[in-house]
């Protein structure tokens, strides 16, 4: 998978029970569940756009950080902190590749206030008989590519996402039991510690 790939997949996600009163969840409710997760770690399953599966663990701090840590066989690395997304390839020593988090749809979810109700950001937004669905996309730069969120609700959570990129390559990442509200460390989410670190 190359490192535009794996950048744009840097981006997740969920699995869990399904509510037992489905009901489609409004732009405002989502943009509230959106601005008030602050921490979260689950295992992820993410589907690659060749075909493969990759498995790892997720650590999400909002606004701008996450951290995905891919497990053997892949050495791999995502880290988005300080506006960058940055790939870690285990195999090279020339550092990590480093992209603008805004030119990635990811920059939707993490962002410090989501507003899913800004003009042209949603491009989609329906009810599939137990999640809420809603697409996505930067509305000032549509070019960079759109993220699909699935949401369930009583209470709201995420449960997935699949990232498509602006050459129509698609990436979705399944999440296990999400855990919220913990501490979580802003050396986890530091490019220039882990470059340090593998040195």
């Amino acid at each position: 998978m190359t490192a535009l790939r794996m950048m744009i997949a840097a981006g997740a996600l969920m699995i869990s029970s399904v509510p037992a009163l489905a009901e489609k969840l409004s732009l405002g409710d989502i943009s509230a569940y959106l601005n008030g997760l602050k921490t979260a770690e689950a295992e992820f399953t993410q589907l690659n756009d060749d075909g493969t599966i990759s498995t790892g663990t997720i650590y999400i701090k909002r606004p701008g950080r996450a951290r995905f840590e891919y497990n053997p066989p892949m050495d791999a690395l995502v880290v988005v902190g300080s506006s960058q997304v940055a790939v870690f390839d285990g195999k090279s020593n020339s550092g990590p590749s480093q992209y603008p988090l805004k030119q990635t749809p990811l920059s939707v979810v993490l962002a410090k206030n989501v507003n899913l109700g800004r003009a042209k950001m949603v491009t989609g937004h329906g009810f599939d008989g137990t999640s809420t669905v809603v697409t996505a996309q930067d509305p000032d730069n549509p070019e960079y590519g759109s993220i699909k969120l699935m949401f369930t609700a009583n209470p709201t959570q995420l449960r997935q996402w699949v990232i498509t990129d602006n050459a129509g390559s698609e990436v979705t990442m399944i999440l296990g039991e999400l855990k919220t509200g913990g501490t979580l460390g802003s050396s986890l989410f530091s490019i220039h510690l882990e470059t340090q670190k593998r040195r």
